[in-house]
């Protein structure tokens, strides 16, 4: 991920200030503003605006607020600070300015103490190629109803010989990290399902307590997602109608039971490593480059569907969590 090194100071700053940065100017300000907003809707604004708390009017303060209290966490090193960064925040806190810092001190301390983990953060690392080349994770190319992402994880296909579960949360964080970047996701957010159905006690043996930790908190912490009673889903059993609760048949595969063509798990990886990858090819893109691309089609049919798994699904059931936090399961 590309980082800018911006000082709270420097936000503030007249002409010579980066193009992210807000001037103090009242055309400035509008310009800014309009930046921010060039690529949403009337209506994705009206949702921002009725559920997160989004106000034109006051985005600069909104910003600039959190920007000021960089300066209470020495310890942490705020890698970027500019006004797009810092939007997707607070769009994931409904703009409270002090959740909103402490989920961005969160996202940066992670990255701080696993630094081995964003090493070569990007498409053309080994690893993160691999896993996304098997599907980890997939993300269908139609939203649900609600405009939400939609991203699959088949644990049961987890090939521990070919890739590692760092490797798979990499594969997810760096997707995440490229999703939202498109505004219309800041605002609407994601489902992420994980089918369990057929996971072996020998996969699951790798899954330790401190792996299982580094997982969570990564989901929580980075990127910065809206939190959703429905952003996690875990999938086992044999009723499928509890997922169609939640998302429409219309937006799910068939393998879900819904009516769209089979899933295709090649698609997310031919998106971020170009229309033409093939298991020996090297790739150089880097993350800075995948917002660009497009959804591309191609690829040999036996690859895309090596990583497809029959889905079981059951009764929805809410931890035992409290309800504002991101996890259902479906057992």
């Amino acid at each position: 991920m590309a980082a800018t090194s911006n000082s709270s100071s420097s936000s503030t700053s007249s002409s010579s200030s980066s193009p992210l940065s807000l001037s103090t100017t009242a055309g400035g300000k509008d310009f800014a503003m309009n930046h921010l907003h060039s690529s949403l809707s009337s209506e994705m604004m009206e949702k921002a605006r009725l559920e997160l708390n989004e106000n034109p009017d006051t985005l600069h303060q909104d910003i600039q607020q959190v920007r000021d209290m960089i300066v209470t966490r020495p310890d942490i090193g705020f890698l970027r600070t500019d006004d797009d960064f810092i939007l997707r925040f607070l769009r994931a806190r409904k703009f409270d300015q002090l959740e909103t810092f402490r989920l961005l001190a969160q996202y940066f301390q992670f990255r701080q103490q696993n630094l081995d983990m964003f090493q070569s953060f990007k498409v053309d690392d080994l690893g993160i190629k691999r896993a996304l080349m098997d599907g980890f994770p997939g993300v269908l190319e139609s939203p649900d109803q609600h405009g939400r992402k939609i991203l699959i994880l088949f644990a049961s296909n987890w090939d521990q010989s070919r890739n590692s579960f760092i490797d798979i949360l990499r594969a997810i964080l760096l997707s995440l990290e490229v999703l939202i970047e498109n505004p219309e996701l800041q605002i609407n957010g994601f489902i992420l399902i994980i089918d369990w159905s057929n996971f072996s006690f020998k996969q699951a043996s790798k899954l330790t307590p401190n792996i299982l930790k580094l997982a969570i908190e990564g989901l929580q912490f980075f990127p910065p997602l809206p939190l959703s009673p429905s952003f996690l889903i875990f999938l086992h059993g044999n009723n499928l109608n509890s997922l169609h609760q939640l998302i429409l048949p219309e937006c799910l595969p068939s393998e879900f039971g819904g009516t769209l063509p089979p899933y295709d798990m090649g698609m997310w990886a031919r998106t971020l490593l170009g229309p033409d990858y093939t298991d020996e090819t090297e790739y150089t893109l880097t993350y800075d480059a995948l917002h660009v691309r497009e959804n591309c089609g191609g690829g040999d049919k036996d690859m895309m569907k090596r990583s497809q798994s029959t889905v079981e699904t059951g009764t929805l059931r809410q931890t035992d969590r409290e309800s504002s936090t991101p996890l259902l399961a479906l057992d």
